[in-house]
């Protein structure tokens, strides 16, 4: 039985199968391969993209989806998060999608050995299948060839699983990974560490920009924040001609993490991502529940 905690739990040739099926599937909509599976969703917090996302993909892939709403399930009753997922598997399902605000519990869940457990964002630890999306994203961007690239990743790093899953894949193949934010955002770290935007501009192929969560620190670094998107907003001022592209995964917090105008310009691929993320999530489903 394979799950996905993080992108660790995938050898470097799934990774390349992963990347293969979903550039498949983008081209021609494929047959209905999981008619016959049965999904079901646990979302302690909220969620748009990855949740419809999953939801999507597997209805791609002919799969059933059933949604349990934690805020009205037996946890509420005193129920422990082991117990609700025990029950759930004993009604056999073909894998569980679940998103956790601690990082420890898809491996804790995945050790029960009952059912695929697939992490879709764990605390500030792992979202995988963020960091395969955006892998797709780049691979398709640069003709195939991602190793030796340079990406800036601008923001709240320390907050981020995104950051923290992304660092890890994007390191593992071969870029190189600047982190670019204020002391406080920054974790700790060997990679090149940056506090002013402006100073990597001209070293990078992609900038990762990532949502400002300024409510999740006790000690307040910006007066609002209009003062920290003057420091770190992604605008057409900082771009000009450069040929960078420019990531994001949501949700874009408009004209403090990218500007408007940026939004709209070619070299932003935040559309793209949502895209290539049921993509890539019906070539992980296919993976986990078919070819595992």
């Amino acid at each position: 039985m394979q799950h996905l905690v993080d992108t660790n739990n995938f050898s470097d040739s799934q990774i390349a199968q992963l990347l293969h099926d979903a550039k498949s599937f983008k081209t021609q909509r494929p047959p209905q391969l999981l008619h016959d599976k049965l999904l079901i969703t646990l979302f302690f917090e909220a969620s748009t993209r990855t949740r419809s996302s999953f939801e999507v993909a597997a209805k791609r892939l002919g799969a059933s989806v059933v949604h349990l709403d934690p805020s009205r399930s037996s946890a509420k009753k005193g129920e422990s998060l082991e117990d609700t997922f025990a029950n759930l598997c004993a009604m056999e399902p073909d894998g569980v999608i679940i998103r956790h605000e601690k990082n420890e519990t898809p491996q804790l869940l995945a050790d029960m050995q009952t059912t695929p457990v697939i992490n879709a964002g764990a605390g500030n630890y792992a979202h995988p299948t963020q960091a395969l999306l955006d892998l797709f994203t780049m691979v398709e961007h640069f003709d195939g060839d991602v190793k030796g690239k340079t990406i800036a990743i601008v923001g709240d790093i320390v907050s981020s699983r995104v950051a923290s899953s992304g660092i890890r894949l994007m390191t593992r193949i071969g870029m190189n990974v600047l982190l670019v934010a204020p002391e406080q955002f920054m974790p700790e770290s060997d990679l090149p560490q940056y506090k002013n935007l402006e100073d990597v501009m001209d070293k990078v192929d992609v900038i990762m920009s990532l949502r400002a969560q300024l409510e999740r620190h006790e000690t307040e670094l910006f007066e609002d924040y209009d003062d920290y998107a003057k420091q770190y907003c992604i605008t057409s001022e900082r771009m000009r001609d450069r040929d960078i592209l420019v990531l994001h995964p949501g949700p874009v917090m408009r004209n403090i993490d990218i500007s408007d105008e940026m939004l709209e310009d070619p070299r932003c691929k935040v559309l793209t991502q949502v895209k290539n993320g049921v993509f890539m999530r019906m070539a992980i489903l296919k993976l986990l529940l078919l070819d595992a």
